[in-house]
């Protein structure tokens, strides 16, 4: 990928972590458990705890991106390991993170995809407010999955390819 391209995709890739990371910060710092599972059954509150949990993850894993995003942008010579690297890490750590909650309190439903109907499915019917941010924030990790899709595998396989050379 040329230079420009890459430093372009770093800047684009920031700014959706940017907009994400505006949604879930304050969803966090307004919410907390006893406001989410109020007067609920015990399966219903730690569903609450797991949501929380993988939802801070996915903040601080975002917000780690955004500031390495954030390096690559200001150093005076584009690095492009450096680059290739934090969108690797954007699409394991905060893309896989948002599809794959380790709490499993959603999933994505790939059957819906492209029915224009939301593809998020709650394992348990949430407030409203926990329903909005997941669905708030689905479309930017669709689109930071579409854009970095490259480094799901092809990225190792070209850092492998280089090291065998070196090695030969």
């Amino acid at each position: 990928m040329p230079a420009d391209n890459l430093q372009n995709l770093c800047a684009e890739t920031r700014e959706k972590l940017k907009s994400a990371i505006s949604m879930i910060e304050p969803f966090l710092n307004e919410h907390t458990l006893s406001q989410l599972a109020a007067d609920q059954d015990e399966e219903t509150v730690q569903f609450y705890k797991g949501f929380l949990s993988d939802l801070r993850h996915l903040l601080a894993f975002s917000e780690v991106s955004y500031e390495k995003l954030g390096v690559v942008q200001r150093r005076s010579n584009f690095d492009e390991d450096f680059a290739h690297k934090a969108l690797y890490n954007v699409y394991h750590r905060c893309v896989n993170v948002f599809f794959y909650p380790k709490n499993e309190s959603y999933s994505e439903d790939g059957r819906y995809a492209y029915t224009g109907q939301d593809a998020i499915r709650f394992r348990k019917k949430p407030v409203r407010p926990v329903r909005d941010v997941i669905l708030n924030i689905t479309r930017t990790y669709e689109e930071l999955r579409d854009d970095l899709a490259y480094y799901e595998s092809d990225y190792l396989t070209e850092r492998r390819l280089q090291s065998e050379r070196k090695h030969a």
